[in-house]
């Protein structure tokens, strides 16, 4: 599983400025389901905008994160965005009350 972390240095945006950006373009990121994106998380605070994503591997995500897409993004805020990838292979997740362990091979 790989986390692509985007970051976009802008201004942070008020709560419902920022949730209404998200829900339009949730649908967009809902479509990525059958190319790859198991979850996005928004991201709103000091350091600028931009998400978490999970993908279900690195060509996946790189597959999205193309030339044209950062051009799009880079015109849509006014700056240039960044995206740094993490392999991770173990998962505490406390709603489900689970670690989930991905083994390699």
């Amino acid at each position: 599983m790989i986390i692509a972390v985007v970051q976009i240095p802008m201004p942070k945006r008020s709560t419902a400025d920022a949730i209404k950006s998200a829900k339009a373009t949730a649908p967009t990121y809902q479509g990525l389901a059958t190319k790859g994106l198991l979850r996005k998380d928004y991201l709103n605070g000091d350091a600028g905008g931009g998400g978490i994503y999970t993908w279900t591997s690195r060509a996946a995500a790189e597959a999205w994160y193309t030339p044209a897409w950062k051009h799009q993004m880079t015109e849509r805020f006014g700056a240039e965005p960044t995206v740094t990838y993490y392999e991770s292979h173990v998962t505490v997740d406390n709603v489900a009350g689970e670690v989930k362990v991905r083994e390699p091979g």
